[in-house]
C-alpha cells in the first residue's frame, strides 16, 4: 500500500451543499476502490496566485489516503470529468513525507484545541 495526497480546488461560485456533495464523490470513489482514508481536509476559500479560468479564488480541499496505484488513473479521470474541479494534484508520499504530514496534523489539531 502507497500513501499519496490529493490537493484539488473548486469553483469559487459552488454552494456549500454542492461542495460537500463533490467532496463526497471523490471520497466515495476511494472508499469503494479499496483506499483507507487517512486524512481529510477542507482549507477554505482561498485566493489564486493567478486566475485559472476566469477565477481569482476557489475552496481547497486535501485528501490523504493509501491505496495500490491502479485507483490513481481512474480518480485523476473523474477529476478531469468534473467541471467543478479547476485543477487537481495527486502526489505519492515518500516515508519523510508521511511523517511530516502526520506532525502536520498533530499541530493543526493542538493549534484548534
Amino acid at each position: 500500500m502507497n500513501h499519496y495526497e490529493t490537493v484539488f480546488i473548486l469553483n469559487p461560485v459552488l454552494s456549500d451543499v454542492q461542495i460537500e456533495e463533490t467532496v463526497k464523490k471523490f471520497e466515495d470513489f476511494l472508499i469503494n476502490n479499496g483506499a483507507k482514508m487517512v486524512a481529510k481536509e477542507n482549507w477554505g476559500l482561498k485566493k489564486l496566485a493567478y486566475p485559472i479560468q476566469n477565477k481569482k479564488s476557489g475552496f481547497y480541499h486535501l485528501f490523504e489516503f493509501t491505496n495500490t496505484g491502479e485507483v490513481i488513473t481512474p480518480y485523476e479521470q473523474e477529476f478531469r470529468r468534473d467541471e467543478r474541479v479547476m485543477r487537481f494534484l495527486t502526489v505519492k508520499l515518500d516515508k519523510h513525507a508521511v511523517a511530516w504530514a502526520e506532525k502536520r496534523r498533530t499541530r493543526n489539531k493542538t493549534a484548534k484545541a
